[in-house]
């Protein structure tokens, strides 16, 4: 992108010079030119003045142009961007984020005090290693140490519990973002819950959410800083092997023979040879041998290319995984997770090729081992002080026991209870996490996926994972297999593509098992016709243009060559019974090739030439030997006649006939069954849980029904508690005090208020009834004069706007039916009100 930009501003500046330049020779052309035409001229004696003071007006104009396009072009500005947006400080909202966050406590400030002082002791032993990762940023740049970022969670869902769940969880759940610098560990450690958030970080984001949520589980797990194979640190898949397409190994049970009877039959004595059993089994190991040793090359060949791609930065790479040890959860041996892919790997894997420091959420170890095979000669005793330097003493992993030689050093109790009050001085306790509790809603935890969709490129395999309901057709899986490494494959529901059919030809008429279709070409396998039809080849040509509709329907391709193969029928002769017929449509020819006979090596073969002369009263068609040339096996042994190629000449023209018709059908039935699929992929119904309020239609329906009547008993509830008289009683001056004559009056002016009111409403409701009704007549007279000339579709619109009009006008003559039915009730009970009313109510008495 920003390559695209500088390249864009380069054009865009080489142009505009490029402009500048050709304006500035021309104005220099015309100036030369004109200097020279006046020196002319005053050698004529000419009077030049005028047209010369024209010309330098127009020099001057052209001049203030330049100088105006030339400011105009340099106000054009392009911003180019100087680094991509990933995932950083700069994109996260820091705004809500809690007070520890933002500041460390006074037991934060000393464990940075202590990390300090260790960083600066091991510096100085190891001056050869590299600085150690203690105490990264977080998102409001305050440094956290790597252990408190660490925030051990059980999350309440149990699939979760486990750790192969939980890490794949993990991986799908987020998206990765590569190390700013593969050599170096980042500069910046964000919590898990920011993680979450936004569903992206690096491996060292990956590894501290994992190990936090198996912490949580009951995991003894550590968050690894090391150096990993390129393929590990970048997430590249693609030479491995998908685990989906890897078959359970099948163990096979030996079916145990009941031990023979003493009176039971022999059966019948076994009279194939052995001999040619023993070579049909070498013949096939040999094909297999073969395949196995072509398989073996290409993927040596393979290896061999991926090899000579040695990565510059081997061995440098850093990267964070998260170490299992034995023991707590039933573990029973070390082991390595990988956060990017969720696959877990052993201590002595290649791709892991050293480490230098590991840590959980109570202390912090670093490797004093050396690296030089990789982490395969590594012990994870974290109890060991040689091998494992720790950082404070208040570590779980017991010490190392003491040699007797070692114990007798040891000067008695009081040695022992100094050393013991020494480490209660230099003790410390990690401090509590500085990282919110970690939470996942259940609507995250059912997407999975960053917006619900993520791909997974595999050797010769592509897994594509969905959210549930995200897809129309409730997809949630689909791996694709390749046959070669670059995965080349293209797919499209468009007809004349290349695409496999297979069938069931038992389920079907023309007994047809497979279809293969290319942009030229159709072919078609069958099994089991009667008339032992075996195999149909069509070639295409290249489809006439027509001006009306150009479709596969009303254009067909046109057929240059057919070809179709039979089984043997047991009923002919061999030299009778047709193998191969050829259909050679654009050339007017047809071969035949017959079956062999079983002692000899070759068949008889014909060709017939469809050239057709008839007389002159056209109806005859006359045969001549140069329209059938034969081969025959055994030519003495029988001679056909003219008048048996003549007939066999006007069966295959049938024939043919007869098959071109039956591929026509079958590129019917491919656009049958292409709209079909697109038809069953665009309507699909899913079964939605009763429980699942958010996507159940009905619940959902019913619950809104449910609200909308609380919503209206609340307004009639409020329209109640309304004070209908105090419009009224706002026409009076203030502090007055009612008489009964005006207490009459305002009864009646309320009385008629809500009368006119109640009058209005009906009026209204009348009106939108005479319009709804007189718009539906003028749509059936419209109906009534265009009727001949609709098309199905428009009476379908007519017959559903009919449908909804209808819908309303019934609906308002309801409304207004049950209006005149409550208006006087609700006019006697506000009266009632009225009387009732305790400002009313002493002064209306002398009335009632």
């Amino acid at each position: 992108m920003v390559q695209a930009v500088l390249k864009a501003t380069s054009s865009l500046d080489s142009q505009r010079h490029a402009r500048m330049e050709v304006l500035k020779e021309k104005v220099e052309e015309e100036e030369e030119a004109e200097r020279e035409e006046a020196a002319e001229r005053a050698e004529r004696g000419e009077k030049t003045k005028r047209p010369m003071e024209v010309r330098r007006g127009e020099t001057t104009m052209t001049q203030e142009m330049l100088r105006d396009l030339e400011r105009k072009l340099s106000e054009i500005e392009v911003s180019v961007p100087e680094k991509l947006l990933t995932f950083t400080k700069d994109t996260i909202d820091t705004s809500k984020l809690p007070l520890s966050y933002q500041s460390n406590t006074l037991k934060e400030e000393h464990l940075l005090q202590v990390a300090d002082n260790f960083s600066r002791q091991y510096s100085h032993l190891c001056p050869d290693r590299v600085p150690l990762f203690l105490h990264p940023l977080n998102e409001c740049e305050v440094p956290k140490f790597v252990s408190t970022t660490i925030r051990p969670t059980l999350m309440p869902y149990p699939e979760l519990y486990n750790w192969d769940t939980c890490a794949q969880f993990i991986s799908d759940f987020l998206s990765m973002v590569p190390l700013p610098d593969p050599l170096k560990p980042p500069l910046y450690l964000y919590s898990s819950t920011t993680v979450l958030k936004y569903q992206k970080g690096n491996c060292f984001d990956f590894s501290t959410l994992l190990c936090s949520m198996l912490i949580g589980a009951g995991y003894d797990a550590y968050c690894v800083n090391g150096y990993g194979s390129q393929d590990l640190c970048n997430m590249d898949l693609t030479r491995e092997v998908c685990p989906l397409t890897m078959k359970p190994k099948e163990t096979v049970k030996k079916e145990e023979k009941a031990p023979p009877k003493k009176y039971t039959i022999k059966p019948p004595r076994d009279l194939t040879s052995r001999f040619e059993q023993e070579q049909e089994m070498k013949r096939q190991e040999a094909i297999k041998a073969e395949e196995e040793n072509r398989r073996k090359q290409e993927e040596a060949r393979l290896l061999e290319q991926e090899n000579a791609k040695t990565d510059p930065l081997h061995g440098l790479r850093v990267h964070s995984w998260v170490l299992v040890l034995s023991g707590k959860r039933e573990v029973p041996e070390s082991f390595f997770i990988d956060p990017f892919t969720a696959r877990s790997y052993s201590t002595q894997d290649d791709h892991f090729l050293g480490i230098e420091s590991l840590w959980n959420h109570k202390n912090y170890w670093v490797n004093m081992q050396d690296c030089w095979n990789c982490c395969k000669e590594l012990v994870f005793d974290l109890g060991d002080p040689v091998r494992w330097e720790y950082l404070l003493l208040g570590t779980d992993k017991p010490f190392l026991s003491l040699t007797e030689e070692e114990d007798e050093g040891v000067n008695g109790d009081e040695d022992v209870e100094n050393l013991g009050k020494e480490d209660e001085d230099k003790s410390f306790d990690m401090p509590p996490s500085w990282v919110e509790q970690i939470e996942i809603s259940p609507e995250a935890f059912e997407t999975r996926c960053p917006n619900g969709k993520k791909v997974i490129q595999y050797k010769r395999a592509k897994l594509e994972k969905w959210a549930p309901y995200l897809n129309n057709n409730g997809l949630v899986c689909r791996l694709t297999t390749y046959e070669d490494l670059e995965l080349h494959s293209y797919k499209s529901m468009q007809p004349e593509m290349d695409r496999v059919m297979e069938f069931y030809e038992t389920a079907r008429v023309d007994s047809l098992i497979k279809r293969e279709e290319t942009p030229k070409t159709m072919t078609e396998y069958y099994q089991g016709r009667p008339d032992f039809l075996s195999y149909r080849h069509v070639n295409f040509g290249p489809r006439m243009k027509k001006l009306a509709l150009n479709s596969a329907e009303s254009n067909p391709r046109p057929m240059v060559k057919i070809t179709e193969r039979f089984f043997r029928n047991p009923a002919k002769p061999a030299d009778e019974d047709v193998a191969e017929r050829v259909f050679l449509i654009a050339e007017e020819r047809i071969q035949l090739r017959y079956h062999c006979r079983p002692d000899h090596i070759t068949a008889n073969k014909r060709e017939f030439l469809r050239r057709m002369e008839v007389d002159s009263k056209g109806n005859k068609i006359i045969m001549t030997p140069d329209m059938c040339i034969s081969f025959e096996v055994e030519p003495m042994e029988h001679t056909k006649k003219l008048l048996y190629q003549y007939e066999a000449m006007m069966k295959l023209k049938k024939e043919e006939k007869l098959s071109r018709h039956q591929a026509w059908e079958s590129e019917l039935e491919v656009l049958e069954i292409l709209k079909l699929r697109e038809e069953e992929e665009e309507a699909h119904t899913l079964t939605i849980s009763i429980y699942d309020t958010k996507r159940n239609e009905k619940s959902k329906e019913y619950r809104e029904a449910m609200e909308r009547v609380l919503h209206e008993e609340h307004l009639r509830q409020v329209e109640a508690q309304l004070d209908y008289l105090a419009p009224f009683l706002a026409q009076l001056p203030p502090g007055e005090k009612l008489t009964r004559w005006q207490a009459v009056r305002l009864k009646e002016e309320c009385l008629n208020d809500f009368k006119q009111r109640l009058i209005d409403k009906a009026n209204l409701i009348q009106a939108r009834f005479e319009k709804e009704t007189q718009e539906l007549q003028k749509k059936q007279q419209w109906y009534q004069e265009n009727q001949v000339t609709l098309t199905p579709e428009d009476e379908d619109l007519y017959l559903s706007y009919c449908s909804q009009a209808m819908f309303r006008i019934r609906i308002l003559e309801q409304r207004l039916s049950r209006h005149k039915e409550l208006a006087p009730l609700k006019y006697l009970a506000l009266e009632e009100k009225l009387y009732k009313d305790p400002r009313l109510v002493e002064l209306l008495k002398v009335f009632v």
